[in-house]
C-alpha cells in the first residue's frame, strides 16, 4: 500500500521556532514612528504589546525556545500531517511530486492558531485582560477568539464588513470561543466613524479594520494588540510547520524542489517556507513561490517603499511592498489576502530575489480549489487555493516539460466556513478583478516622503 500521509509523534514536534533574521543576506530597514520618522524602539510599542513579543520582534537570535505551556496547546493539532497528492498527481497525469501540509486540522481550521496561542500567552503572563484585534476572512479572527477562550483573555474583533457579512460563521465561531466581533468600518472608533463619514457603504479593508483595533487597544490600558500576520514574531511562530515538514522530508529521503503558499501578510508563506530558506541561503537550489489575488496584487505590482501598516497612519511606517495604505480591495471570497501590504521579511527577501511572485484572478483560483477537491477530498479555503492553483500550473509544467520535480505547498485552511463562496463559483456569479494601475499610483503618491 502507498504511503499518503508523513506523521510525526508529538515527541517530534519542535521545540524551538526558527528566526531567518540571523540569516538573511539583508535586514529590513527599520519600522519609523508616524510623527518624528525616527527609528522605533521598545518604549513606543509597550503600550500595544508585551516585552516578550517585542523581544521577538527585534531578535536576530536564530532558534527561540517555545514555552511549554504553548507546546502542551499545540499538541492539541500538532504536529500536523504532510500528505501527498497521489490523487491530484494522477487527475493532472503528471510527473511530479505533489506535497501538502494540512494546517485545517487545528480546532480553528487554519495555521493561524500557531501565532495566536504564542501572542495569548505572552499577553496573559503580561497581566493583559485583554486583546483588541482585526480580522479578514475571519480566520485570524477565531484563531485569536479561541486562544483567548484558552488563556481567559476577553476577545474583541474588527472584522472587514464585506466578510462579517459574506462569512457569518466565521463571526459566529468567533462569539462560540467568547469573542465580541464589530463590522469594520464601525462607530466605536474615531477611526472607524471618519471612514463611515467619508464613505457611510464602505466595505472595509484590513488597513482600516488595523486602525480600529490599534486605536482601542492605544485607548485603554488594560487592553493590547494582536496582528495575524506581517509582523517578524507572527512570522517566526509560523516556521512550525516548516520546521516539522523538514523533518517529515527526511523521512521520505525526499526535498522539494517548488515551495509554494498563498500571501496577504505572509504569515503562511513564511510558516513554509523559511526553515527551507535559510538552505537555499546556504546554496541549496529551490523556487519560493508566493501567490497573490490579480485584485490585491501587492508584491507583484506595488512598490517597495515605507508605508503605514494602516488607513488611518497610527502604526509605525514599515518598508514593504505596498499599494498604499488608503487602498480598498474589491470585496473578493479571500478575505485573508485582502491587504495593502506585504511582511517586511517576505519583501526584503522578494526585493532580493530570494523569493518569487505571481498573482491570479479568483475564477481560475476556485477551478484549481473544485479540481483539487475532487481528486483529495478537502476543500481548501479560497485563500489557499492560490497556492493550489500554482500548485497545478507547476505540475502541469512539468507535465509539459518531462521532468519529475517535488512541489510542495501549504494548505493552510479548510474551506467549510467558505462555501457560500463556492456557490458563488458553482453558480457563476464569481467575477475576476485586475486591480488598475492608475488606482495604484494614485494610492502611491500620498505615501509619506521619507
Amino acid at each position: 500500500m502507498r504511503e499518503t500521509k508523513i506523521v510525526l509523534s508529538e515527541k517530534e514536534l519542535p521545540r524551538q521556532w526558527y528566526n531567518i533574521m540571523a540569516d538573511m543576506p539583508n535586514l529590513p530597514k527599520p519600522p519609523l514612528h508616524p510623527a518624528t520618522l525616527k527609528q522605533v524602539g521598545p518604549d513606543d510599542l509597550s503600550a500595544i504589546f508585551p516585552m516578550a513579543l517585542i523581544e521577538q520582534e527585534v531578535s536576530t537570535q536564530r532558534w527561540i525556545d517555545i514555552p511549554e505551556e504553548v507546546l502542551d496547546i499545540y499538541t492539541l493539532w500538532r504536529p500536523s500531517p504532510l500528505y501527498r497528492a497521489h490523487r491530484l498527481e494522477k487527475a493532472l497525469g503528471t510527473p511530479a511530486k505533489i506535497y501538502y501540509k494540512y494546517e485545517g486540522v487545528s480546532p480553528a481550521g487554519s495555521h493561524k492558531p500557531n501565532t495566536s496561542i504564542p501572542q495569548a500567552y505572552y499577553n496573559k503572563k503580561a497581566g493583559v485582560r485583554r486583546i483588541a484585534t482585526e480580522t479578514g476572512a475571519g480566520q485570524w479572527g477565531s484563531a485569536l477568539a479561541l486562544a483567548g477562550s484558552l488563556f481567559g483573555l476577553e476577545i474583541t474583533v474588527y472584522m472587514v464588513k464585506v466578510s462579517y457579512n459574506q462569512k457569518p460563521y466565521r463571526r459566529i465561531a468567533m462569539e462560540t470561543w467568547g469573542a465580541t466581533v464589530h463590522p469594520s468600518p464601525s462607530n466605536i472608533t474615531n477611526s472607524g466613524r471618519k471612514i463611515i463619514e467619508a464613505d457611510p457603504e464602505s466595505p472595509g479593508s484590513l488597513g482600516i479594520a488595523i486602525s480600529e483595533a490599534v486605536e482601542d487597544a492605544a485607548t485603554h490600558n488594560d487592553t493590547n494588540y494582536a496582528l495575524g500576520s506581517v509582523l517578524n514574531h507572527v512570522l517566526l511562530h509560523q516556521t512550525v510547520i516548516g520546521l516539522e515538514a523538514k523533518k517529515q522530508f527526511a523521512i521520505i529521503g525526499d526535498y522539494p524542489d517548488i515551495i509554494i503558499g498563498c500571501c496577504g501578510g505572509g504569515s503562511n508563506l513564511a510558516g513554509v517556507s523559511f526553515p527551507f530558506l535559510q538552505d537555499k541561503i546556504n546554496g541549496k537550489e529551490l523556487r519560493v513561490i508566493a501567490v497573490e489575488p490579480t485584485s490585491c496584487p501587492t508584491l507583484t505590482k506595488g512598490e517597495f517603499r515605507y508605508d503605514f501598516g494602516d488607513t488611518a497612519g497610527l502604526t509605525p511606517l514599515l518598508m514593504m511592498y505596498t499599494l498604499g495604505h488608503d487602498f480598498v480591495p474589491p470585496g473578493i471570497h479571500a478575505g485573508g489576502l485582502r491587504y495593502h501590504a506585504d511582511a517586511p521579511l517576505i519583501c526584503q527577501l522578494y526585493h532580493d530575489g530570494l523569493i518569487e511572485a505571481t498573482a491570479y484572478g479568483q475564477t481560475s483560483v476556485f477551478d484549481a480549489a473544485v479540481k483539487f477537491s475532487k481528486a483529495e477530498g478537502i476543500i481548501p479555503a479560497p485563500e489557499t487555493a492560490h497556492a493550489i492553483r500554482a500548485t497545478i500550473d507547476e505540475a502541469i509544467k512539468c507535465k509539459e516539460e518531462g521532468k519529475q520535480k517535488t512541489i510542495f505547498f501549504n494548505l493552510s485552511g479548510h474551506g467549510y466556513l467558505d462555501l457560500a463562496a463556492y456557490a458563488d463559483y458553482l453558480s457563476g456569479k464569481l467575477e475576476d478583478y485586475e486591480y488598475p494601475g492608475e488606482k495604484i499610483k494614485e494610492s502611491l503618491a500620498k505615501l509619506p516622503k521619507v
